[in-house]
């Protein structure tokens, strides 16, 4: 998940906790062009003081509105924003966007405090709504599962942030660091050797000496993970890819040209790999 709307859930905890009521609209379809995607959220506390975000303002501003306005909903509902183009153009929808937005009140911390915990032990989490009872569910999801909303129950997927392993901290993967940053991957490099680890200069990234090996055990790569060797130094490629293909990694890369790549397989093949 983004790590913006963790923290949009986290910040609606907190208001629960201080005895807030709070209103968490998520962006269930979009047709057209959209600023946000499918599964965007937005916590709204009882006041109006708002987290996270599912335009580019506008709905925003027209939600709290509503809110002030009309008080917390009782249950939870749908709403649609951009269905004609003069709507569309006030809530700053581009080419004739269109919106579906759930919003659900919240009333108790316990439900989302469960959510969190989940997340923190690093579960990815399916969460179900059901519109007309307001009651909540969670279970585990699968790694290919997507957010889905039938009109009556929606179910939206919560976990761990995608994260990026990049073995060597040389140019190329300072490029390549910053490209994942962007999006929202959690990125660790690992490089031992003093003078490359000296020169790291990425901000938002965490950087470790530990050895290739290691670092892959430590960070229990899942189906979220992204292991990539950058050194072109087997000694230390080779240790990562090891213990990065025995795992769920989604993605588990080195770089290199035709004939290095024919070679390391080969040296692989003797360890089973």
């Amino acid at each position: 998940m983004d790590s913006l709307d963790l923290e949009v859930l986290q910040r609606a905890h907190a208001w629960l906790v201080d005895g807030r009521r709070v209103l968490l609209a998520t962006v269930v379809r979009t047709w057209g062009s959209s600023p946000r995607p499918p599964g965007a959220l937005l916590a709204l506390r009882d006041d109006g003081h708002a987290a996270g975000s599912v335009s580019g303002g506008c709905i925003e501003d027209d939600l709290i509105h509503r809110l002030r306005g009309e008080g917390m909903p009782t249950q939870a509902q749908r709403v649609s924003y951009g269905v004609g183009a003069e709507e569309a153009r006030r809530f700053g929808l581009p080419c004739g966007g269109t919106m579906e937005l759930v919003l659900e009140p919240l009333s108790e911390p316990a439900p989302l405090a469960a959510l969190l915990r989940r997340l923190a032990s690093g579960e990815l989490v399916e969460r179900r709504l059901v519109l007309a009872s307001g009651a909540t569910t969670l279970a585990p999801a699968h790694p290919e599962q997507s957010l889905g909303f039938d009109g009556e129950v929606l179910t939206s997927v919560f976990g761990p942030r995608y994260r990026m392993l990049l073995i060597g901290a040389g140019q190329l993967s300072a490029s390549l660091a910053r490209i994942a940053l962007g999006l929202d991957f959690a990125v660790t490099v690992c490089d031992p050797r003093e003078e490359w680890y000296e020169e790291w200069k990425v901000p938002g990234s965490t950087l470790t000496r530990e050895m290739p090996d290691d670092v892959v055990i430590a960070m229990r790569p899942d189906a979220r993970t992204a292991v990539i060797a950058l050194t072109h130094d087997p000694k230390l490629d080779d240790l990562a890819l090891m213990e990065a293909l025995r795992s769920p990694a989604f993605y588990v890369a080195a770089l290199g040209s035709r004939r290095n790549n024919a070679v390391r397989r080969e040296r692989l093949r003797e360890f089973d790999l």
